[in-house]
């Protein structure tokens, strides 16, 4: 198979290209993808005002193409571990896990943090199989999770999500598409953009890939307002997205309460395997959450303690990420994750 290639630059800064996989040019020959690339690298540089052709098209092999490192995890589903770490140019923002399940057709189930992200992704599902990507599911609204899925509804994949995620990504996109950048540096962000969510999720369904089904779950309140589980049926693997955290500190965007809650309530029948958000892949329930159930509770008592005491903001977040220090052990990106989740469990619990 080849795949259509182009050299596109920063149009605010022309020395910065870099290459951008185009899926809709995908060819069984290098002779029909080179056919058809100027029209399709005209009409994507028009829908990305922010980047100018930087030296034309080419048109290469899949070996060719820069891809994610994968794990098969349980049988046809692929496992990419992100960084352990806060969005920096060092890990290009590619710090979220991202996954596929490979039936009659593909799902992947998040997309990344970048455009470039989820070229790499696309390129690994390419390497082990040609079949067509018919979904990508995203577990909430976070960036690190989100951005890279515009590469697959270019390749004809349904975006799917959860129904209250385009309202929560729509109030926080002009911002995100400044300081993601800035984050993990404009090269690395390069034709960026956030992708429409084609199919809205408001209670639970089923969506075959043909020869396995996967089971869709919206979730109260939680990591965010906007959760979903993933599970494949075939397997009982249970796609969390950030509902768990191994080993990146936990981060609330949601409700406290209502992600102690989840976390308390155990699926039934339990997961044969849990995927998180961040971390590896773990086998039983009370091993993928009870790390997170600690740093959660304490979270919530230090907030309660600070309360207590009647203190003003600007005091109760230093005083709980002071108290919260003896569950540090393990997490990384702990001190200024937790600054921030004391600011949030502090809005929710004054009003207990």
């Amino acid at each position: 198979m080849f795949h259509l290639v182009l050299a596109a630059c920063l149009a605010a800064q022309p020395g910065s290209c870099e290459s951008r996989l185009l899926p809709a040019g995908e060819a069984a020959t290098r002779e029909d993808c080179q056919l058809r690339a100027e029209p399709i690298a005209r009409d994507w540089l028009a829908r990305h005002p922010d980047l100018a052709d930087g030296g034309g098209t080419r048109c290469v092999e899949t070996a060719e193409l820069p891809a994610l490192t994968m794990q098969e995890v349980a049988e046809g589903i692929h496992l990419h571990q992100g960084a352990m770490a806060a969005l920096s140019p060092q890990n290009r923002g590619r710090i979220a896990n991202l996954s596929f399940v490979i039936g009659e057709t593909v799902a992947v189930i998040d997309a990344g943090g970048s455009r470039a992200e989820g070229e790499a992704l696309y390129a690994a599902i390419r390497q082990l199989t040609d079949r067509p990507v018919s979904h990508v599911i995203l577990t909430h609204m976070h960036p690190d999770h989100i951005l890279g899925a515009e590469v697959f509804s270019e390749a004809g994949a349904t975006i799917v999500a959860d129904a209250r995620l385009p309202e929560a990504v729509a109030r926080r996109a002009e911002s995100w598409m400044i300081s993601v950048p800035r984050q993990i540096g404009a090269a690395n962000f390069a034709g960026t953009r956030i992708a429409a969510v084609d199919h809205k999720v408001t209670a639970p369904e089923t969506i075959s890939l043909g020869d396995r089904s996967l089971r869709l779950t919206p979730v109260p309140p939680a990591h965010t307002d906007n959760d979903m589980t993933v599970l494949d049926e075939e397997t009982g693997t249970l796609f969390t997205g950030d509902l768990v955290f191994q080993g990146l500190t936990p981060s609330l965007d949601g409700s406290l309460a209502g992600w102690l809650d989840w976390i308390g309530r155990p699926p039934d029948p339990p997961p044969t395997l849990i995927v998180p958000g961040h971390g590896p892949a773990v086998e039983g329930w009370d091993a993928a959450v009870t790390p997170e159930r600690h740093y959660l509770t304490a979270l919530r008592d230090a907030t309660r303690e600070a309360l207590r005491h009647g203190l003003a903001l600007s005091r109760a977040i230093p005083a709980i990420s002071l108290a919260m220090k003896p569950v540090s052990e393990g997490w990384a990106d702990f001190q200024a994750v937790t600054a921030r989740n004391a600011a949030t469990a502090f809005a929710e619990l004054e009003w207990e």
